[in-house]
């Protein structure tokens, strides 16, 4: 798979649990691709939480916003650097394909979890610059789970 091309049901899974115990929480997603996860993080979202995503495919986003109707999820299109950071801090963040992780993690609110899938298992750690990103952040609690044998997701969650 590559990244940002779909969602497969363990990772939807996985966001839909962590995405659940934010209650009245503001949740984002950077690379909606079609809104295959982004149906599965609008099922989980609890009682007074919001959620954003964003695609940079003009297409793709069009064709997520129709999937998404009524479901009170807002698509944007554009690079999430013009949508998001300004509209930061995050409770959950759901970052799909190759971002600027520094950025990202400036997205969080305290206590904020960011997930990042797409990864592939039983790579070292130093030298990968999405695991350095975030696997050595001073700002992050952060481990890598593996959700099938062939792929892992970084789970973090920002310091106080």
């Amino acid at each position: 798979m590559t990244a940002g091309a779909y969602s497969i049901p363990e990772v939807q899974r996985l966001v839909a649990t962590l995405v659940a115990s934010k209650p009245g929480g503001k949740i984002a997603e950077i690379g909606t691709s079609y809104g295959e996860g982004a149906k599965a993080i609008v099922a989980a979202l609890p009682a007074g939480a919001t959620f954003v995503t964003v695609e940079i495919d003009p297409d793709r986003a069009a064709r997520a916003r129709d999937a998404l109707a009524g479901t009170g999820a807002e698509v944007l299109v554009g690079d999430w650097r013009d949508h998001l950071p300004q509209r930061a801090p995050f409770d959950a963040v759901f970052a799909d394909g190759g971002v600027g992780y520094d950025a990202v993690v400036d997205l969080l609110a305290p206590g904020g979890v960011l997930v990042k899938d797409d990864l592939t298992p039983c790579r070292a750690i130093e030298g990968d610059p999405t695991r350095d990103a975030l696997l050595l952040d001073p700002r992050l609690e952060a481990t890598e789970i593996l959700v099938t044998p062939e792929m892992a997701c970084i789970v973090a969650v920002k310091r106080s």
